[in-house]
Formats: C-alpha cells, sequence, structure tokens
C-alpha cells in the first residue's frame, strides 16, 4: 500500500504505480483536511478524480498526526499549546500556519466521506510511549466511544469503516481493545497502537 499521503506517492507517477501492479494508496484525512483542503476535493468529486486513481484509497484518519505533527504531549497527563483532547474531539494546530482546528469523530467521518476513499479510519486517541497502564485504559475507552460515534455518523454505504486496535504495549489492553473492537461488528480492523515511540522489540 504506497503512502501517498496528500493523494500522491511522492517521486512516483500514477502510471508507474499501475504498471508496478499496486492495488490501493493510501492518503491522510489530516493533510489533505489542511490542503487541498474541502472546498478543492468537493470541487474535484473526492481524491480519486483529484489525484487521477481509480483504485481503491484508504484514509487514515489523520489522529496520529494530530497527536504527533502537532507536537503532542510533554509528557503523560501535560499537555503542550498545541493539542487538547477533550471527549467530544481533539482541538489542535496546523502545523503549516499556526490556526487552530477541531477533529470530532463525526467531523473525520465527514471529511473521509467528502474524500471518497473506499476504506475510512475513525479517529483514534495514540497514546504516547511510554504511558500508564491507567492512562492507556482510559485513552482506549476514549477510543472506542469515539468509534460508536465515527459508526453512527457513517453515511456512505459504499465507504468502509474500520476499527483500530489500542492498549498501548500492554497485552491484557490490547486483548481487552481488540474484543470491544470486534463487538461493534465494522467493515474491517486495524492494528493500532505502534509507531508511537516504542523500542523494537514491542
Amino acid at each position: 500500500m504506497p503512502v501517498g499521503t496528500q493523494g500522491t506517492v511522492k517521486a512516483i507517477t500514477m502510471k508507474h504505480l499501475e504498471e508496478i501492479n499496486a492495488q490501493i494508496i493510501l492518503g491522510n484525512t489530516y493533510h489533505l483536511y489542511l490542503r487541498p483542503g474541502l472546498e478543492v476535493l468537493k470541487k474535484f468529486g473526492g481524491l480519486h478524480n483529484f489525484s487521477s486513481w481509480q483504485k481503491p484509497i484508504l484514509t487514515d484518519s489523520g489522529g496520529f498526526q494530530v497527536f504527533s505533527l502537532a507536537a503532542g504531549k510533554e509528557k503523560e497527563g501535560k499537555q503542550k499549546a498545541q493539542v487538547v483532547i477533550t471527549e467530544e474531539g481533539v482541538k489542535f494546530k496546523s502545523h503549516l500556519d499556526g490556526s487552530w482546528h477541531f477533529f470530532t469523530p463525526e467531523f473525520v467521518v465527514e471529511i473521509q466521506e467528502i474524500i471518497g476513499s473506499d476504506i475510512m479510519m475513525p479517529l483514534d486517541e495514540c497514546p504516547p510511549y511510554p504511558s500508564s497502564h491507567q492512562y492507556a485504559l482510559e485513552s482506549l475507552k476514549r477510543t472506542i466511544r469515539w468509534l460508536e460515534r465515527s459508526k453512527k455518523a457513517k453515511k456512505n454505504p459504499n465507504q468502509a469503516l474500520f476499527g483500530i486496535i489500542q492498549g498501548s504495549t500492554y497485552e491484557d489492553l490490547r486483548r481487552e481493545s481488540a474484543l470491544r473492537t470486534i463487538e461493534l461488528d465494522m467493515d474491517g480492523y486495524s492494528v493500532g497502537g505502534l509507531s508511537v515511540g516504542e523500542p523494537k522489540e514491542y
């Protein structure tokens, strides 16, 4: 799955991707929302037309980018000014111009429906490494609540909405996250909770 964060894979044309038989490319909701923006994507009728790619597209929710590019947290429980997590969603500053934006689970689904991706990822919290067991549990529960809201917000039956497994590096929490996510009967499942600073052995 070649990564085309803003709708194109760097240094490779769509023709070349077709020649090597790439089946799907990955875009990112955070980046596409900021640039080229929703109005441009609406004008083109979605990312497929904007990028001239007619095979499947998967879009990440942008949650990881919110926590990483927006500087995340100095340490567990102490949020920097660039991002604020609440039950309602995530308030963050753009890495482009410092402007404030607010992602709710419902809005992230709406953005991806405008993008027109074939597979959508819901807004989830990506807890930093290391996180305490208690914090990872609270984060997991919030991610499940956000997933329930995302599922209710989904309108387009032709787009698949996946659930994301969280739980940090705690085996019991990852198991709980998987079971609770599967209970929601999503279109598919993605393994999250990785690449947030943990050592390679995890």
